[in-house]
């Protein structure tokens, strides 16, 4: 077994809850995260996201704010105002990229902020700042 194989064993993956109502983001996205080491659990709205933030224990959130049932900007809200979810930094996928988003975004409790189509370079440096370190090679 190669040195990379076996720290790919002994390192735990980072946990990614994807929360995307869009199938062909959510399969994209996932299946590039995935290839890079992340374990990602999928939420395909806002009320499963806050759910599913709370039983699947996520590494970090990346939040669409266009979502059905609750959008992102409420479901962040919910999981902020909850004790064990306020460490758990979210990122906010939006393609309305309009002035005052970041700020609205932030003010919800995202801790970033990311514009669609999404550019993955770009998006997997702001994941790594948050969780500090980069996934399994």
């Amino acid at each position: 077994m190669s040195r990379q194989a076996v720290l790919r064993i002994q390192l735990p993956m980072a946990k990614i809850l994807l929360v995307e109502d869009n199938e062909m983001n959510r399969d994209m996205l996932s299946r590039r995260l995935e290839r890079r080491g992340y374990e990602v659990v999928i939420a395909v709205d806002g009320q499963q996201g806050v759910d599913l933030a709370q039983s699947a224990a996520p590494d970090l959130i990346l939040m669409d704010m266009s979502l059905p049932v609750i959008d992102g900007w409420e479901a962040t809200r919910q999981l902020k105002s909850m004790d064990r979810m306020k460490a758990v930094p979210i990122i906010a996928l939006t393609a309305h990229a309009m002035s005052g988003d970041r700020e609205k975004a932030l003010e919800a409790g995202c801790n970033d902020y990311d514009t669609k189509p999404i550019e993955l370079p770009r998006l997997l440096g702001k994941i790594e700042a948050l969780l500090g370190s980069k996934p399994p090679a």
